[in-house]
Formats: structure tokens, sequence, C-alpha cells
């Protein structure tokens, strides 16, 4: 579950707090393993290849002589960062014939990372899309500077450039995320308003109501995978969106917080079938975001499953 303070928390990768190991390799690992985890997930929109990619980092950690480390958090940094390249580089050859959008995996979060505005933002659904537009090392370069404020130098030994193409590469990236990332400014709070008005004009089946707190160029983008059903293109406009969403009508909705911001699941047999994650502009929702493919659900499934 990720957690404030830029870390993200989740099972077991690696070694754990209670492994009963207490050498310092170990123990430096643990201190930053939220650390670790978060600068791969932000990478790689994927819960389950960024905990693949800190066993990786373990694994090449354990591997090492420590006594060679000046920083141990350098030094795991730069590895989790070049393990997740490698990744993203495979992810995105897949994606280029992935059925439909693509959505990240979406990320249990707790309550107090809502109100870190700025942890919040950077896990976002929203962000993680432009942030796919990126290359891999632009956007390693824009996570590891703009998310985590991390040094032109440290960043330069993570991905093999130089600082000064470092900074030319961060610069580029700042502003081609600035130029695609859409306008949300709004309050947890207000956020939560939103969803929880939503939420009962779905189960009460007030389409007047989803009409009234919809965006007139609504953007809903659903992620099926090719494994279950889901629109292939974009759905866009009002009266368009809320026909989608009616199939929901009288289906029964769970709050939940995901990728920093409050959403939706909705549960079928016992299992979760959609997350469904909002964005919101001037008061309105202007993005929606429905995952539903089983292999992206799983995880969260679980995690839930004892509050069921």
């Amino acid at each position: 579950m990720l957690r404030a303070h830029r870390s993200v928390s989740s099972r077991s990768t690696g070694p754990s707090a209670h492994a009963g190991r207490t050498d310092s390799p170990t123990e430096a690992f643990i201190a930053h393993r939220n650390l670790l985890l978060t600068v791969a997930y932000e990478m790689l929109g994927s819960a389950a290849d960024a905990e693949d990619v800190l066993q990786e980092t373990w694994l090449r950690w354990a591997d090492i002589d420590h006594a060679t480390v000046r920083d141990p958090r350098a030094f795991l940094v730069r590895i989790t960062t070049r393990q997740a390249l490698a990744r993203l580089r495979t992810l995105r050859r897949r994606k280029e014939s992935y059925v439909g959008p693509w959505l990240p995996e979406p990320l249990l979060t707790a309550p107090d990372v809502a109100e870190d505005i700025e942890l919040a933002d950077s896990v976002s659904m929203a962000i993680l899309l432009v942030l796919e537009t990126l290359a891999p090392t632009e956007r390693a370069v824009f996570v590891l500077r703009e998310v985590f404020e991390l040094g032109y130098d440290e960043i330069a030994q993570a991905v093999d450039k130089s600082p000064a193409a470092v900074r030319q590469i961060a610069h580029r990236a700042r502003a081609h995320v600035a130029a695609r990332r859409p306008r949300e400014a709004v309050s947890p709070a207000e956020t939560r308003g939103v969803i929880a008005a939503f939420q009962q004009a779905v189960e009460t089946g007030d389409l007047q109501r989803l009409l009234d707190m919809i965006a007139p160029d609504v953007v809903l983008l659903t992620d099926g995978g090719g494994v279950v059903g889901a629109a292939l293109e974009p759905v866009v406009g009002a009266e368009t969106v809320v026909d989608v969403l009616s199939r929901l009508m009288s289906a029964t909705l769970q709050p939940t917080r995901v990728n920093g911001r409050p959403a939706l699941i909705l549960r079928k047999d016992g299992r979760i079938d959609t997350v469904l994650a909002v964005r919101l502009e001037d008061g309105l929702i202007a993005g929606l975001y429905a995952v539903r493919n089983p292999e992206k659900l799983s995880r969260l499934d679980r995690e839930t499953a004892i509050g069921r």
C-alpha cells in the first residue's frame, strides 16, 4: 500500500524486517525498500513488475562487495533504475500489441497519500499516462528528479549519462509533461464528495444526476486487455459516457483509494470486476479510468480480501 513521504510498502519482496537477519546490507535494503518500489512503480505503471524489479535489485545487492559501497541508497537506486529501464523497454514492446487502451495497474493507497498533493499527483492515473509518452530514459530522469528530487550527479550514475546530458533530458521531459499534464487542482475532500455523489447516482440509477456532474467533453478509458469486454477506443462526450455507465446501474460500488485518489470498486461474484478512478476539472468529472483487465486486478483483489 502506498504511503506518504515518497514511499510504497507492499507484500514482501526480498528480505523483510521480520526475517531475523540484522546484517547491514539487509538493513540497508529494508531501509530503502519503499523508495525503491515507488521508483520502479512510477517508471513502469505496474505494481507486479515493480515488485519483480525489487526482487532483481535485492539479488544483485546481495551479491556485491558491500565494503566498496559508499552510499547504499544511491547504489540501490542505481540498480533499481537500471532494472526498471530494462523492463520498461520490454513493456513498451508489449504495449504496442495491447488490445484497447492501456491503463496503469491500480495501486491501493493509504488515506494520508491524498493529503500529500504532490505525491498523490505523481502516482495518479492521469500523470502515469502522461509519463507513458516519454522515452524510457526521459521517464527515469523525470521520476528521479521531479518526484524524488535526486541530484543530477546521482541520476547520471543511475542512467549512465553525464550530468550535463541529464540536465538536458530533465528539461526536455519537464516541458513535455507540463504541456500534457491535465488541469486538476482539487482538494481531497472535494474529490471524495464527487465520488460519493457519483456512487449514489449509479446505485440509484439517476442518469440526470450523472449528466450534471460530468463535463461535456469527458473521456472514458476502459482497459480490458482483450481478456474481458471493454471499449477498444476512448469513449468521448457526456451523453455517450453516461450511456456506457448506465450498464452499471444498480451495481454495488465500494469506495477505496487507488493511485492517491478516491476511487470505486465494482465486484461480481465476490471478485473485483472493475476499478473506476476519476479526474476532476472545475468540479466536474473530466476523465474516467476503468481498469477491467483481470491481470491488473488480482493483486488489488488480494489486498482488499480481508475487508470483504
